[in-house]
């Protein structure tokens, strides 16, 4: 049996959803949907070189990955990749090839320093290790039954503060945008981002197709959004994901994003979803203590590895 590594082929429905359907059993945690791997792959801005590979062994594809610059970072020559193969088809030789053929389309195009989100167990690690990286920081993946979970009560907003949806900005959600990429900035990353092409969030993230609008909250201060909750959801299967939390510098410290939060988590169980995701830096206490007080529980971790290349 032979494993090949090919590009992801966006036209063909069936391998979109093979791709879907690997990520999903590696990673059941975050929402794959083939509409939304296909929109990535059509508008993730030009300048990060996005590509989609497949490891495929007689005709199944048993393995994914996803590449690209941070091409939105103040400092050049950053990469990413990130390998997943099917729970039941390791050890063939496909997360090598995935990697070899990654890493090759990343240096092409300048990449000196490279990282990679690998599942916190001794042989993903080690995997990593095997091929040159070392472990940097860990994160969390948080789940909640909506079903059976007991969800802290609705508050009412403090003087001054209105909840709303992200459908309220449908005429321009500029607003959203400048709040996104605030908070975005200020997020505890290894790869420092900066929103700052409008027409490229609109197409990649405000045109997503599992955003939801409806169940996105911002808590307005004064008419200008001042926190928010970003909510994607897969009706399909019924699963709801914090995409994004965050709150504006000048007002942190009011319990807004927690209020958004609250809200979305409340409607988005009114609407019949059962599951709730979130992830959860492991050096932001704040925010795991928040999300244990939602009912959130941590299901798996991961750890971000990096390799700088000579």
């Amino acid at each position: 049996m032979t494993v090949t590594v090919r590009d992801l082929r966006p036209d063909d429905r069936a391998d979109v959803e093979a791709f879907a359907r690997v990520r999903h059993l590696a990673l059941p945690y975050i929402l794959w949907t083939p509409d939304a791997i296909t929109h990535r792959l059509a508008h993730t801005h030009p300048d990060a070189r996005f590509a989609s590979l497949v490891a495929e062994e007689d005709g199944e594809v048993i393995g994914t990955a996803q590449v690209q610059l941070a091409h939105d970072s103040p400092e050049p020559g950053q990469g990413m990749l990130n390998i997943y193969v099917h729970p039941d088809r390791t050890r063939r030789g496909a997360g090598d090839l995935l990697v070899r053929a990654a890493e090759k389309h990343l240096t092409e195009h300048g990449a000196t320093k490279l990282y990679a989100w690998v599942l916190d167990e001794p042989a993903n690690r080690a995997f990593a290790e095997r091929h040159g990286y070392r472990a940097a920081r860990a994160a969390h993946f948080l789940r909640l039954d909506l079903t059976t979970g007991v969800l802290p009560p609705l508050q009412s907003p403090p003087p001054g503060v209105e909840l709303r949806t992200a459908a309220d900005l449908a005429d321009d959600p500029r607003p959203m945008f400048e709040l996104d990429a605030a908070t975005t900035q200020d997020e505890p990353s290894d790869v420092d981002t900066e929103f700052t092409d409008y027409e490229n969030w609109i197409e990649e993230n405000w045109k997503h197709p599992l955003l939801d609008r409806e169940l996105t909250t911002i808590a307005f201060v004064e008419g200008r959004p001042a926190a928010f909750s970003v909510a994607w959801t897969d009706a399909a299967t019924g699963r709801y994901a914090t995409a994004m939390t965050g709150t504006a510098r000048a007002h942190r410290g009011r319990g807004l994003a927690k209020l958004a939060k609250n809200d979305s988590l409340h409607r988005a169980r009114a609407a019949g979803y059962t599951r709730a995701f979130t992830g959860n830096d492991s050096g932001n206490e704040p925010m795991l203590a928040i999300n244990k007080w939602f009912g959130y529980e941590i299901c798996a971790s991961e750890v971000r590895h990096v390799r700088e290349l000579g």
